[in-house]
């Protein structure tokens, strides 16, 4: 069946082409104009055509979504979110993976500025200074699950970003460091972390670790406030993105304090790093040590024991962020805090 175009939208209700599309943008025109090319494009099941639509007014259209890892589930679940969101508004989506790494998130970020994407959802890895081109260029950015580490001046931008500012008539790319004016939708870490703290400690857990990577600034920082400023510097550790370095982090955390008696691992792939260097080590959960892993996965249920968790809202954060990106209002900053919850298992226990 041939598709119905806005022309014959026009003929069947006896306007013009611009009123039809006047009417669809959200134009002005009159009551019945308007309820009789609702109607008619209704009846001729008319969809108007985003290539044109985004030719007309010199964009691409769409969106771009940036992720540390397509193979993790939670961010699995944020981009579901996004995609759900976008479908439902008709948003074609360019979608990435950083690996975590900042060098490769500003290649992106540049390759979706030469491509005209004017809008992006990110899972940041980089400092401030990576996304200043883009908002410079007048992208409208929000972030999800994180926001930037704060920086100093913008140096060390790669070329192909200078170049792109220059062009846009950005200037050099040199700034006192300042905030970025950009909204986001995270999780509310503090109360997470905070919650598992407290629970820990009152299982009489003195020694407590944490098991961090590339982001955890607020997650870090919210278990140490948890402890009261009585934190070991030893029992807080960084892996980088790769599951390489997350084993190597937990073990190392393991063997050189053996005296720790209960571990957070801050996201999915760290407590799964956690699991299998207790198991290489022989230590029984939580008979050796208690765990609490950031993030609510399926296998987290399915291990033995099951895996105590601090569950956040992964699809819900990437919906809330897609619907965020595509109101008109985005430019004025906006945090949504979605709410995280504690899901006891069986990875916890009493010290002994």
């Amino acid at each position: 069946m041939k598709r119905a175009t806005i022309k014959d939208v026009a003929e069947a209700a006896g306007v013009g082409v611009a009123t039809v599309s006047r009417v669809l943008s959200g134009g002005s025109a009159s009551a019945s104009t308007r309820e009789r090319v609702l109607a008619v494009a209704a009846q001729l099941d008319y969809r108007p055509s985003a290539l044109g639509r985004n030719l007309r007014q010199r964009r691409t259209g769409g969106m771009g979504l940036l992720v540390p890892d397509l193979t993790d589930t939670f961010y699995g679940q944020l981009a579901e979110g996004v995609l759900a969101c976008a479908r439902a508004a008709g948003e074609p989506v360019v979608l990435g993976s950083t690996g975590d790494d900042p060098e490769q998130e500003a290649e992106l970020i540049g390759m979706l500025l030469e491509q005209s994407v004017d809008r992006l959802i990110a899972v940041p890895c980089g400092g401030a200074h990576a996304w200043r081109p883009a908002l410079r260029a007048g992208m409208t950015v929000v972030f999800a699950d994180r926001v930037p580490a704060a920086d100093g001046e913008d140096d060390d931008l790669p070329a192909s970003l200078t170049e792109l500012m220059l062009l846009d008539g950005a200037g050099p790319a040199r700034s006192p460091a300042r905030p970025l004016e950009v909204p986001s939708v995270l999780a509310d870490d503090r109360a997470g972390v905070r919650t598992a703290v407290r629970y820990l400690t009152g299982l009489g857990h003195r020694r407590i670790a944490y098991l961090g990577g590339p982001g955890h600034g607020r997650r870090v920082d919210a278990f140490r406030a948890a402890l009261g400023g009585r934190t070991d510097d030893e029992l807080v550790v960084h892996a980088d993105g790769s599951r390489d370095s997350a084993y190597a982090a937990a073990s190392g955390l393991l063997q050189s304090r053996p005296d720790l008696t209960a571990l957070v691992a801050g996201g999915n792939m760290l407590g799964e790093a956690a699991v299998l260097a207790a198991r290489e080590l022989d230590l029984r959960l939580p008979g050796d040590l208690s765990l609490v892993m950031y993030d609510d996965v399926p296998w987290a249920e399915l291990c033995h024991p099951p895996l105590t968790v601090i569950a956040q809202p992964g699809r819900d954060l990437g919906y809330r962020a897609a619907e965020l990106v595509l109101r008109s209002d985005v430019r004025r900053p906006k945090s949504v805090v979605l709410p995280t919850e504690l899901i006891v298992r069986g990875s916890c226990g009493p010290r002994r």
